[in-house]
């Protein structure tokens, strides 16, 4: 998993493309690792001009699935293969918080040849929450408990709040308070 992140990033990189890693990579780092067999990665792409990126990607990834493109292009995400077949999720990026979460996002040195860009601790926080599905939750719960008063709790709150405004989903915040005050207190 991580050469095939290796592969998305080196490629990103030589087109001088904005992203980070989030998802099972971005949880080996912040909370106790567990398998992934994938890789999701944001890549900041704007709206309006998502075909340039997509066209890139499919250039040199395989498509997963017939008719990516167009998919893509609907539901902002791109479902391709790095060339060792590990499966990568490249969600096109244009939300504020996401252009932020890119903004803070930072290296981590895997070993002295390799390091992948991920996402912080607390943006992953937000993406776990945001997601809530029963998988993402344990993650929450694992990065908190990990990484503990370490946590920016406000910052996590001042990104998550819009973004469950938009989804019309308040108990995902009932839920964060409750895992916060099990793994802080």
């Amino acid at each position: 998993m991580f050469e095939a992140a290796a592969e998305v990033q080196r490629f990103c990189d030589e087109r001088a493309w904005r992203f980070c890693f989030i998802g099972g990579i971005a949880v080996q780092r912040w909370a106790d690792p567990r398998q992934t067999d994938d890789a999701n990665v944001t890549l900041l792409t704007g709206f309006g001009g998502e075909e340039k990126f997509v066209d890139a990607l499919l250039s040199h990834f395989q498509a997963r699935a017939q008719g990516e493109r167009e998919t893509a292009i609907l539901r902002r995400v791109l479902l391709v293969s790095a060339s060792d077949g590990t499966g990568i999720d490249i969600a096109l990026g244009a939300l504020p918080f996401e252009e932020r979460s890119i903004t803070r996002a930072s290296a981590w040195q895997l070993d002295t040849q390799l390091s992948i860009v991920t996402c912080s601790a607390e943006d992953l926080i937000v993406h776990k929450a945001f997601a809530a599905r029963d998988l993402d939750w344990a993650d929450v719960s694992s990065i908190v408990m990990r990484q503990g008063r370490k946590l920016n709790i406000d910052q996590i709150w001042e990104e998550l709040r819009p973004l469950v405004a938009l989804k019309e989903e308040p108990q995902i915040l009932a839920k964060l308070q409750r895992i916060f005050e099990q793994h802080l207190d």
